[in-house]
């Protein structure tokens, strides 16, 4: 019997796309586009709309045991990415899974296989960058921070921080995708944030970020100074969201270095 195709509309989430793999072998449906909510885009296929449900999610997320553990990683981490039709492309890798097994996903020359592990790793990059990368600021008790990553790496770096700072009340903002990563007392959330704004900081708040700027200049070697090298180790796309490139308009204007 031959496979229809239709555009799946759901909810955005893993579980939902999850969801959405359930419903087309249930449907016998090849799903042509993946849309969400916010996904303007018209249909030229007959819409299905994906409702979520645990159990659904469940059943398909213990079948990715059959992929073998570094399967498993490239569709869960891969829904992580930036990668343009992400959603069709784990289905494709998925239906191909299940009917070859470990046979597929271990095959790195297969196109599909090599392009879904590249972006798994530039994703995975990404979030081992900001455990060095994110810079927090003391408000009212509790420790904010803003990253503007490429891709979703708030679940990637979530173990990171809530092992780091177990007893701290922390959230950390991603502009990019427009939602946070919550911690306090050992519990922990990642939720839609539309707007997250830092207030003014305090005295003792720009007293710390100008003690690190010093460090920071000061540990420079005027000798080696080496932008390139610099970009390199430390790419520029970071640097909005790290003190020691902001300016303080009560000092004088700073001489970059690369320590």
């Amino acid at each position: 019997m031959a496979w229809t195709q239709a555009a799946y509309r759901y909810d955005g989430s893993f579980s939902g796309f999850l969801c959405c793999v359930f419903d087309s072998y249930v449907y016998k449906e090849s799903p042509a586009a993946f849309l969400t909510a916010e996904d303007a885009r018209l249909s030229l296929w007959p819409e299905r709309e994906v409702s979520a449900d645990r159990e659904h999610a469940l059943r398909v997320y213990r079948s990715l045991s059959a992929l073998g553990q570094e399967g498993r990683r490239i569709v869960v981490h891969g829904f992580l990415t930036c990668l343009e039709e992400r959603e069709l492309l784990l289905w494709r890798y998925l239906r191909l899974g299940y009917a070859q097994g470990r046979r597929f996903t271990g095959n790195l020359t297969h196109p599909l296989v090599s392009k879904l592990d590249q972006a798994v790793y530039r994703a995975e990059h990404e979030a081992h960058m900001y455990k060095g990368f994110v810079r927090f600021s003391e408000q009212e008790g509790l420790l904010l921070a803003e990253i503007e990553p490429k891709n979703r790496v708030l679940p990637l770096l979530r173990v990171h921080f809530c092992q780091r700072y177990p007893q701290e009340r922390f959230a950390i903002y991603d502009r990019t995708h427009r939602e946070a990563l919550f911690h306090q007392g050992g519990q922990w959330a990642i939720v839609p944030l539309e707007d997250f704004r830092l207030a003014a900081p305090g005295q003792t708040e720009r007293e710390y970020r100008r003690l690190w700027r010093r460090f920071y200049d000061t540990i420079a070697i005027e000798g080696r100074y080496n932008p390139k090298c610099r970009m390199t180790n430390m790419p520029k796309r970071y640097w909005s969201s790290m003190t020691e490139f902001q300016t303080d308009p009560a000092q004088p204007e700073r001489k970059e270095l690369c320590p």
